[in-house]
């Protein structure tokens, strides 16, 4: 189903403010992001306005404050971008396409019970630091990129809540994942499973929890954003009701 264009531009809204790095800078209507790190989100021009300057100068001026950080200038192109025309003129420029994504939107979710948790696992609650540390050793992240994270989760203005599924004999995390609350959406986030627990349910089990907690905290509109390829991730997706709201991906230089 068609989901109407003012629900998808809130939700693009709502990542935004979750996904918002300690600092970011406006440049003529661009919001740019400089936090190093493994998450492109963080570290990416939004253009979210026209603009009055040439484009040439908007590129110098952004490649100049994403330097200061160390990060590579890279474009988040979404149908909300502008103008509309800005992809062309990037590609012009040597900008290529990287990680299609799709943004996938459950509206009007109720506060429903979640399934029981089953024998021999147990679900724990962690704190931004915590879950930082649980996703990137799933992930293996390098300390850096932990740390980033941990910090991106400190300072989003859209509280984060975190959830692991432990094992409780070893205390092993087999899944972890967050949901980010701005009433009234509620954002999957950093959904990951251990490669020996993958293909037993432990991935719906968790979102459900999730979203279940994310609706009591007033989260009744859910919405994520998966790798456009990544069929086993959207087929669990599309069982808790998720649908199409659009696609994005990004542009930057290659390397070299």
């Amino acid at each position: 189903m068609a989901l109407p264009a003012a629900l998808l531009s809130r939700v693009e809204d709502a990542g935004l403010n979750a996904s918002a790095p300690p600092a970011q800078w406006w440049i003529d209507g661009w919001l740019v992001r400089t936090l190093p790190g493994k998450a492109r989100r963080a570290r990416c021009v939004n253009a979210l306005m026209p603009g009055v300057l040439p484009l040439d100068e908007r590129l110098a001026a952004a490649e100049a404050a994403c330097a200061r950080t160390g990060v590579p200038l890279i474009f988040r192109i979404t149908p909300f971008t502008q103008p509309a025309d800005l992809p062309t003129a990037l590609r012009a420029r040597g900008f290529a396409p990287v990680d299609p994504t799709l943004v996938l939107v459950a509206p009007d979710r109720a506060a429903t019970p979640p399934p029981a948790v089953p024998a021999g696992l147990h679900l724990e609650p962690l704190d931004g630091e915590a879950f930082a540390e649980a996703v990137g050793a799933l992930r293996g992240s390098p300390p850096e990129h932990r740390r980033s994270h941990a910090l991106r989760l400190a300072h989003s203005p859209a509280p984060y809540r975190g959830l692991a599924l432990r094992r409780a004999d070893d205390g092993l995390v087999l899944a972890c994942g967050q949901v980010a609350t701005e009433p009234p959406f509620a954002g999957l986030y950093d959904v990951f499973t251990h490669a020996e627990a993958r293909n037993q349910g432990l991935a719906r089990l968790l979102c459900e929890h999730l979203l279940s907690l994310g609706a009591s905290l007033g989260g009744t509109t859910a919405y994520l954003q998966v790798d456009a390829g990544n069929g086993p991730a959207l087929a669990v997706y599309r069982r808790l009701g998720f649908v199409d709201g659009y696609g994005y991906e990004y542009l930057e230089r290659p390397a070299g």
